[in-house]
């Protein structure tokens, strides 16, 4: 069951039946120190100067929980009550010390007023160190509810938020003071709220995903993907998608691109298939699902190719992902009853399905996902970016926590749209399209995680290996 996303006062309620069963909020402050404490071992160097800006609530206190579990680093700590009185303490510290990591405890999500002058100096000053801060719970000075800012506000690296996602830090508003967010979910806390509209997806999601295979099963029972891929000077993208896909392991995989680019997308691939374009419905008939749009950017791809996107998009039973180029030749109309049907746009493309700008998807982009699965006959949106959303016009939208912003790179959303298509075609996978897209999306991120913490200077070429 992923997490919901919540409101400050379902937190508080949430708070209130915890201690309502004899749990303590000391109790839960010693597990949320405990589990602080882990994430700082994993950022830092045995020897490591960290300071502590503690403030005199709970956040604080959670702050200060932390320090027994930190035996071999040198702790310093600040207990921040009126920020005025410390400055001068505080800067001398940031004069005289070599800090590798700043937690903040100054203020939690109970923060409901402007912070004075003092305040805004005293974080403007820890955002001015350079000295990358872990927030506890919520980045000190951030509205937790609406994103907004009360004056000042922490920039963070990550944010360790307790229990599940406030609603107003997945705000674009947000984003530069939350940074990385994760969550503390076992603090102690009873089960948790119902289920929200937003919800945040996890590994925890996918235990035992996708199901294991038929010991007695062959090509046929996982399915056959059919590529629309590759022009001239993009023929790279269907490279990409197809190997995306192959790492998803249907059955088959054909590619089929423009003529002008057969023979170098044949060249680089080894077992996709790769055929030859015919204005044909009939060639998708032993398909599973169709991806439609990664490399044809090309001016002279033919019409016949547009045309047949928006016929399988309309008339197909099969699983339709459009992706890229294609995007732009999609109109809004009805499409069969229970097909599956899902797009994988930036939100520059985004922006053009809607004839709006990029600017105001980023301003609501669960609304603009919204809108667009709207449009395009309930579909399924990924809408990619930060905290790439998945969800439809009804339903939960889901925020990925996985992923980093070394995925900015020409080729990494055609991998994704391969990742996601190569699972879609596979009949096992096709009964929860919500669950295998959220999948694609978040081992996509994952990979890219995995391959941050090991490595700098990794390529899209590298991920579609790490995958």
């Amino acid at each position: 069951m992923s997490t919901p996303v919540i409101t400050v006062a379902q937190m508080r309620e949430w708070e209130a039946a915890t201690w309502a069963t004899g749990q303590t909020e000391a109790a839960v402050i010693r597990r949320v120190g405990q589990w602080l404490a882990y994430r700082v071992l994993q950022l830092t160097q045995p020897g490591d100067a960290i300071l502590v800006l503690a403030g005199k609530g709970n956040n604080g206190n959670d702050a200060r929980a932390a320090i027994e579990h930190l035996p071999d680093r040198q702790v310093e700590v600040l207990n921040v009550h009126s920020p005025d009185v410390v400055f001068s303490r505080f800067a001398e510290l940031l004069s005289t010390r070599h800090f590798s990591l700043i937690i903040d405890g100054l203020f939690g999500i109970g923060l409901d007023r402007p912070l004075d002058e003092h305040w805004q100096q005293f974080i403007g000053t820890v955002n001015g160190s350079g000295v990358p801060v872990v927030a506890v719970d919520v980045p000190s000075g951030l509205n937790a509810d609406t994103g907004e800012v009360f004056g000042g506000a922490i920039e963070a690296a990550i944010t360790l938020t307790i229990g599940a996602p406030k609603a107003g830090m997945l705000a674009q508003s947000a984003w530069k003071h939350v940074g990385r967010l994760e969550v503390l979910d076992d603090v102690g806390l009873v089960a948790g709220p119902v289920a929200s509209e937003w919800a945040w997806t996890s590994s925890d999601d996918f235990k035992s995903y996708p199901p294991l295979r038929p010991v007695a099963g062959h090509k046929g029972s996982f399915g056959h993907l059919a590529i629309v891929a590759g022009s001239f000077g993009f023929h790279g993208a269907a490279v990409l998608a197809a190997r995306g896909a192959q790492r998803a392991q249907p059955g088959l995989i054909t590619v089929y691109p423009h003529d002008n680019v057969h023979s170098l997308i044949a060249g680089q691939l080894q077992s996709p298939m790769v055929g030859r374009w015919r204005s044909d419905f009939k060639l998708f008939d032993r398909s599973t699902a169709v991806l439609i749009g990664p490399g044809l950017a090309a001016p002279d791809v033919p019409e016949d190719v547009r045309n047949i996107a928006r016929r399988l998009w309309r008339d197909s039973d099969l699983p339709i992902i459009v992706d890229a180029s294609a995007l732009d030749w999609m109109v809004s109309q009805p499409t069969p009853r229970n097909a599956i049907r899902c797009v994988t746009p930036h939100p520059g493309e985004a922006a053009r399905m809607l004839n709006s700008t990029a600017d105001k998807v980023q301003a609501n982009r669960p609304q603009a996902l919204r809108e667009l699965s709207r449009r395009y006959g309930n579909c399924y949106v990924v809408l990619k970016g930060h905290q790439t959303l998945v969800g439809r016009s009804e339903g939960e939208i889901f925020f990925n926590s996985s992923g980093n912003p070394y995925l900015a790179q020409g080729g990494s959303g055609d991998v994704l749209s391969g990742l996601v298509a190569g699972l879609l075609a596979q009949p096992a996978l096709q009964a929860d399209p919500a669950k295998t897209i959220r999948y694609a999306v978040w081992r996509h991120g994952d990979a890219a995680d995995r391959l941050q913490s090991d490595r700098r200077n990794w390529t899209v070429e590298d991920l579609v290996d790490e995958l």
